[in-house]
């Protein structure tokens, strides 16, 4: 018998988005990926929230001193969704107004990004993990101070049970198949991955015939 345990799809269903102190002052650590995409890769993980009509939860931490605001972006993406000021907490799990926003939406998958990817991100992620949560960890839409750092985050979080994805998995796993709205989520993609308007643009010329 296998001691590999069973890998649990993301469900739609089940499925929360935490962004995690994506702050203007904690943006300007993030070294492994290039500014321009990193933007693009946390607003696309946003862009898939809203398209598939995930729960999502906002939290920033210390925000008044230099970790600075939230990025206005997300704020403006999701003016009605639950919003945690931390006043201090490094670990969100540590704050009770973010753990009863979370259990408030009666789901047990956790879609979490966020800056630092070894501390804003793997803090919560353990925690989760060890309340009976599934954690999916969105690689490229949580940032760090160099590459070193950003594997031994993964190994971390994966050894205790999290999953990593990319933002592009996430929404493919959501979606499970193409024929469900093919043309509203591959006018998402396209507008985040300039090369997939190539695919849409094939399927529309053939679609049209």
């Amino acid at each position: 018998m296998s001691n590999v345990p069973a890998i649990k799809r993301l469900n739609k269903e089940d499925a929360v988005v935490l962004l995690v102190d994506h702050q203007t002052g904690l943006i300007s650590l993030v070294q492994d990926f290039s500014p321009n995409e990193f933007k693009n890769n946390v607003l696309a993980l946003a862009d898939l929230a809203k398209f598939f009509e995930l729960p999502t939860i906002l939290t920033t931490s210390f925000e008044k001193g230099p970790n600075g605001p939230i990025v206005p972006e997300l704020k403006e993406m999701f003016p009605d969704a639950p919003y945690i000021p931390r006043p201090g907490q490094i670990n969100a799990w540590d704050n009770e107004d973010f753990v009863k926003a979370i259990k408030a939406t009666g789901r047990k998958q956790l879609i979490i990004a966020g800056v630092v990817t070894d501390v804003c991100v793997a803090f919560p992620t353990l925690s989760a993990l060890a309340e009976g949560f599934e954690v999916f960890v969105v690689t490229d839409a949580s940032g760090t101070f160099n590459e070193t750092v950003q594997q031994a985050a993964w190994v971390r979080m994966t050894a205790a049970g999290a999953q990593m994805m990319n933002w592009f998995s996430v929404a493919c796993e959501l979606q499970q198949d193409w024929r469900n709205d093919i043309e509203g989520l591959g006018n998402l993609l396209s507008q985040r991955i300039p090369n997939y308007r190539n695919l849409m643009n094939s399927y529309s010329a053939l679609t049209a015939k």
